[in-house]
């Protein structure tokens, strides 16, 4: 008799391809040459990441993820790439800063520390009722390529795209193995989010009027 084959079922097969595409749109991310193109990425992840909610909402009957998700869709597909690009129009600067790697090598890294967080956690005993188990790995990937984001790039809105990004990995990632948090701790996070969004718009500006660039580089005189 022949061994029957697991066929993934539809909503495994959604969600991986989800989670797949968040996690390519930070590739994408990571290479793009303007800044409003980050944003626009950004936009597009964010939306991915509400359309995961809401499947996982729908499938499993966790009604308060579909508030989450309207928020969600809020602040981060709406108003947080709405508040960058205004700021970009003011400052009229679109090029990113200087990066420290080549386009090809960054990209290089980004795919061997992706490999590297989807083995390691794929090697822990973890299994999730709302998300199939792999969408974590993807979700510790995403992470990981938005610190790499952050690191790599020397423009305050390349790394404050990054930290937003790191934000939606987190959210994968909470999806998989907790996605029945009361709706008052999923609301903190969005918060969070608010406040350095916040932060990081007074500090766009303030660099900005400052140095007349959006570039880090120059914070490096104050290293000792």
């Amino acid at each position: 008799m022949l061994a029957s084959t697991h066929v993934p079922s539809v909503f495994t097969g959604s969600a991986d391809a989800v989670a797949l595409v968040v996690l390519l749109s930070e590739f994408a991310m990571l290479r793009a040459p303007l800044l409003r193109s980050q944003i626009r990425l950004y936009s597009f992840q964010s939306f991915a990441v509400t359309g995961l909610a809401v499947i996982v909402a729908a499938t499993r009957n966790l009604n308060e993820l579909f508030i989450i998700a309207g928020f969600s869709f809020v602040l981060k597909v709406v108003l947080v790439p709405g508040i960058i690009m205004r700021l970009l129009r003011d400052s009229r600067v679109d090029l990113v800063g200087s990066h420290r790697l080549g386009v090809a090598s960054m990209v290089l890294l980004a795919i061997v520390i992706s490999v590297f967080g989807i083995f390691v956690v794929g090697s822990l005993p973890i299994h999730s009722q709302s998300l199939p188990t792999p969408a974590l790995g993807l979700a510790m990937a995403i992470i990981l390529v938005s610190f790499l984001l952050v690191i790599l790039r020397s423009d305050v809105v390349s790394q404050a795209v990054g930290f937003f990004s790191l934000e939606n990995g987190v959210s994968v990632a909470s999806l998989v193995v907790a996605a029945g948090l009361p709706l008052i701790v999923e609301v903190a996070f969005l918060f969070d989010l608010l406040v350095a969004v916040v932060v990081f718009g007074v500090l766009m500006r303030v660099h900005h009027n400052r140095t007349k660039t959006l570039s880090t580089s120059v914070l490096d005189r104050l290293r000792g």
